[in-house]
C-alpha cells in the first residue's frame, strides 16, 4: 500500500476553488440592498444632470465619477448575489469603497464645513435647495453610508491587501492631473473651471495646489490603510442561510 503524499494533497487542495468547497449561494437580501444603493447613486447623478446646463461640467466632479462607479459596481454585485455567482474581486470593491468614502468625508468635513478654508457653502452655484438638495444627500451621504454597510454586512472580511492601498490611489491622483489640465485649457472665469476650491490654481497657485494634493493624498492613503486594517479585524456576519451548525450543543445541521 502506498502512503499518501502530504505535499501532493496540500497542492491539490490549494488548486481547488473555494466555491467548489463552499458553494456560493444566492443572497437575495444582499442583492436587494446592493441594488438600492446602486439606484440611489444613479438617481443622484440623473438629478444633477437634469438640473445642470452643462453635462461635461457635472461629469468633471469626483463626486459624480465615484458615484457612477458605485452604481456600476454595486449593480454588478447585486446581479452576482442574486444569481449565486462569485463576488467581484476585492481590489475592485475595496477601491470603490475608498473612493465613495473620500467623497463623503471630503464633502462633510471640508466642502460643507465653513471653518475648513475650502468651504463651498457660500457659493451660489452650489446652493442646496430643491432637487439639488435631494441629489446632494444621495451622492454625499446615502451612497457612502450604504457602501460602508454593504462592505460590513455582505462581504467576507480579510480579503483586502496592503498592496491594494497603493493601487487605489492611482485614480485620485489621475483625477488631480485631469482637474489641473482641464482648468489650464479652459477660459479664465469659466464657471467651475476648477471643480474644488483646493484645486483652484487661480487662488492658490500651482505650488499651493500641489501642497494641497500632497496633504489630501496622504490622508487618502491613511484612509486606505485603515480600510485594509479594519477588514482584517472585523467579524464576518453570516445570515441563517449560511449557518452550517447550530449555535447550541449538538451535531451539524
Amino acid at each position: 500500500m502506498i502512503a499518501p503524499n502530504p505535499a501532493a494533497s496540500a497542492a491539490s487542495a490549494s488548486a481547488v476553488p473555494a466555491e467548489a468547497v463552499v458553494p456560493v449561494r444566492r443572497r437575495p437580501v444582499a442583492a436587494v440592498f446592493q441594488a438600492l444603493i446602486a439606484l440611489a447613486a444613479a438617481t443622484g447623478i440623473v438629478i444633477d444632470l437634469a438640473i445642470s446646463d452643462s453635462v461635461p461640467r457635472v461629469l468633471s466632479y469626483f463626486t459624480i465619477q465615484s458615484n457612477l462607479l458605485v452604481a456600476v459596481v454595486l449593480a454588478l454585485a447585486a446581479v452576482r448575489s442574486w444569481t449565486a455567482r462569485p463576488p467581484l474581486p476585492p481590489l475592485v470593491t475595496g477601491g470603490v469603497l475608498l473612493f465613495i468614502c473620500i467623497t463623503g468625508l471630503v464633502y462633510h468635513f471640508v466642502l460643507a464645513n465653513s471653518s475648513s478654508g475650502f468651504s463651498m457653502t457660500d457659493d451660489p452655484e452650489h446652493a442646496m435647495t430643491g432637487w439639488r438638495s435631494v441629489s446632494n444627500q444621495l451622492l454625499h451621504t446615502v451612497t457612502p453610508i450604504g457602501a460602508v454597510l454593504n462592505w460590513l454586512l455582505f462581504t467576507r472580511p480579510g480579503l483586502l491587501r496592503l498592496r491594494h492601498a497603493g493601487l487605489w490611489l492611482i485614480y485620485p491622483f489621475a483625477y488631480f492631473g485631469f482637474a489641473l489640465i482641464r482648468g489650464a485649457i479652459m477660459t479664465p472665469g469659466t464657471p467651475a473651471r476648477y471643480p474644488y476650491p483646493f484645486l483652484d490654481v487661480d487662488d492658490h497657485g500651482y505650488a499651493g495646489v500641489l501642497g494641497n494634493a500632497v496633504v489630501f493624498g496622504l490622508a487618502f492613503y491613511l484612509l486606505a490603510l485603515a480600510l485594509v486594517g479594519l477588514d482584517r479585524i472585523r467579524p464576518e456576519i453570516r445570515g441563517p442561510e449560511n449557518r452550517i451548525s447550530s449555535p447550541g450543543p449538538g451535531g451539524l445541521k
